[in-house]
């Protein structure tokens, strides 16, 4: 059986649920564990996590600070959609066959680029603000009863694209994770309204859900600085290290555990096609 990469793929047609912060910092810990890492961003009109790419590999320090750079390549769309699937396909096969994981970045919108990209996905990572205006991303719920009245428009792609892996010849099978991003620390009613909804639409849907991020500020300037969580093991100037980041640093270990990454190991990937 050939060798290729793990594709982990970065979605939710919903922008601002942190998608590029969880893709960066699943990036750097993939490099860490000695791992081979290329990725991809398609939401490259938007571009953040191109961007958070760009000024990770500008710092003058980067090099003393041994801040390791995955191969990665920014596809912002046209509006000739044959061009633009052959040039994603084109890629994924060129980074599939040189690194140990593929990370893919996708727009927070219904895209034919995001469609195909999802239908890489060996392991699928939506991350989900706490919130219910959120959940109609998942499922549409009935005002009033909460209950579930069917799975939304983006749970009905994501099952569109396991069949396009299995016209393909791949396995359908994918590790979805909904990833409950920006937990709030009081026990409020929304917070336990989501998790039961969470809970009941993981058995119908078939996702499993870990908990993610919290809301931090040092997100926003770790963007501006190209660092991660992971970086701030010694004094960088401009960050004092404190125990939020210990915490902060704790909840992205339980994520990647969670995930499932830390049990990746180099050349050792088989394909599934």
């Amino acid at each position: 059986m050939t060798k290729r990469a793990h594709v982990v793929v970065v979605g939710n047609e919903k922008g601002g649920t942190g998608k590029s912060t969880v893709s960066m910092h699943l990036i750097v810990s993939l490099l860490e564990q000695g791992l081979s890492v290329g990725s991809i961003d398609i939401d490259a009109r938007q571009a953040t996590l191109t961007r958070y790419l760009k000024n990770r590999e500008s710092r003058k320090d980067r090099e003393q600070l041994g801040l390791a750079l995955p191969e990665h390549v920014a596809l912002p769309p046209t509006h000739d959609r044959e061009g633009d699937e052959a040039r994603l396909q084109e890629t994924f096969q060129h980074l599939a066959g040189r690194h140990d994981v593929v990370v893919i970045d996708t727009p927070g919108s219904d895209h034919y680029l995001s469609r195909l990209g999802h239908s890489y996905a060996d392991t699928l990572v939506t991350p989900l603000n706490d919130s219910l205006v959120d959940l109609d991303v998942l499922a549409l719920v009935e005002p009033g009863t909460m209950k579930i009245q069917r799975p939304s428009h983006y749970s009905e792609m994501v099952w569109e694209t396991k069949k396009a892996r299995a016209m393909r010849g791949e396995k359908a099978v994918v590790d979805w994770i909904v990833l409950r991003n920006r937990l709030s620390n009081l026990d409020a009613r929304n917070k336990r309204d989501m998790e039961k909804l969470l809970d009941l639409l993981a058995k119908r849907v078939g996702f499993r859900v870990i908990p993610g991020l919290g809301e931090r500020v040092i997100y926003r300037s770790m963007f501006l600085e190209g660092l991660t969580l992971l970086d701030l093991r010694q004094k960088i100037m401009g960050f004092e290290f404190s125990m939020s980041h210990v915490t902060a640093r704790q909840e992205l270990r339980t994520l990647v555990d969670s995930i499932g990454l830390n049990r990746l190991t180099a050349g050792g990937i088989e394909s599934k096609e």
